[in-house]
């Protein structure tokens, strides 16, 4: 006998369900990191509009200024006649103390500004040529976007023309070009830049080819891989049947199915290539100076990390390493989204 259920009642969801549902499907979206990316992304088109000084130009009274934030650090010093090696910490001459207090004395205890305190104007403070910060955090974004693209688009390019030939053919071709993506792997990369720098001259341009070089054998592996697997579909031994070039073959037929994954990894490779600009900047072998990149930043800022002139190093560092991480989650969730293999379903 059938039970009746006419009777029951079914408790509407409470607040806590509704929060939980909208939960799991915010998650499946990754709205940080393309958040993240999209404020870097718009720095660097809309740089000129959005930087409030020129990153180029600053004024040396307004050097090593601290952020809006910081309320400046003053210490007592002796007034001393004249300052010895040992006394610089502990110590100030009696010209110094008497721009400050007119009626100081040898032996007496002033208090004076170790460091300024921070200005509106600047809102992530200035570097030791007085140029903002913030201005030349915006501007590095730009060289980073343009590093990016040339590479991917060139480099990419490269790749995946290697790949679909030697996935294709197979044979001889394909183990002459695998042993090209061997021997490029094996070379160091900051070798090849620090030569090249030396030789030509440092430029944006140099640094853009040498990444391009590093980044190909990474695109022709994955490719030739799907193209291996790709070439014996029956999709395409119908179209050899029906007569098509194998550059048709090739173009038409078979890259439309490594789109997914060249996706995947343009996108994980788009943050390797902005750390590889970063690390010769810093080396001294990236975009020339006074052109403003993130590398190059937190070079000119490491000497002064130890006087407390922190802000020039942290704020470009922060901005790598959240481009960086955002790419990295970006890329893992078009992996997952773009290969069923991979796909997670709840």
């Amino acid at each position: 006998m059938a039970a009746d259920l006419s009777g029951i009642l079914v408790a509407p969801p409470t607040r806590r369900d509704k929060a939980a549902g909208i939960y799991r499907k915010l998650k499946r979206w990754p709205l940080v990191p393309v958040f993240l990316l999209s404020l870097v992304v718009i720095a660097g088109v809309f740089a000129p509009w959005l930087a409030p000084h020129d990153p180029e130009k600053g004024e040396l009274r307004d050097r090593n200024i601290p952020p809006a934030w910081s309320g400046g650090v003053k210490a007592t010093k002796t007034v001393v006649a004249q300052l010895s090696i040992n006394e610089r910490g502990t110590s100030v001459t009696l010209r110094d103390a008497q721009a400050i207090n007119p009626d100081a004395q040898i032996g007496d205890e002033i208090e004076i500004s170790v460091q300024p305190e921070g200005s509106t104007k600047f809102l992530l403070g200035t570097d030791q040529l007085g140029r903002d910060v913030l201005s030349r955090v915006i501007y590095g974004a730009r060289i980073s976007l343009i590093v990016s693209i040339v590479t991917l688009g060139v480099g990419g390019s490269i790749g995946v023309a290697m790949g679909l030939a030697a996935g294709w053919y197979g044979g001889f071709i394909d183990e002459f070009l695998m042993r090209l993506v061997d021997i490029k792997l094996a070379i160091p990369l900051i070798l090849i830049a620090l030569v090249l720098v030396i030789t030509l001259g440092q430029s944006l341009w140099i640094i853009v080819t040498v990444l391009c070089l590093f980044i190909w054998p990474r695109f022709a592996r994955q490719v030739r891989g799907e193209v291996l697997q790709l070439k014996h579909m029956d999709y395409v031994s119908l179209a050899k049947v029906s007569g098509a070039s194998t550059v048709r073959i090739l173009f038409i037929h078979i890259f439309p199915g490594t789109i997914n994954t060249l996706i995947v990894v343009a996108t994980l490779q788009v943050g390797i290539v902005i750390l590889l600009e970063s690390t010769l900047s810093f080396l001294g072998a990236g975009v020339p100076p006074p052109t403003p990149a993130w590398g190059s930043m937190v070079s000119d800022g490491r000497d002064k990390l130890a006087g407390g002139v922190w802000w020039i190093s942290t704020f470009p560092g922060l901005a790598i390493m959240i481009t960086v991480v955002s790419l990295n989650l970006f890329g893992d969730w078009l992996r997952d989204t773009l290969d069923p293999r991979l796909r997670q379903l709840e």
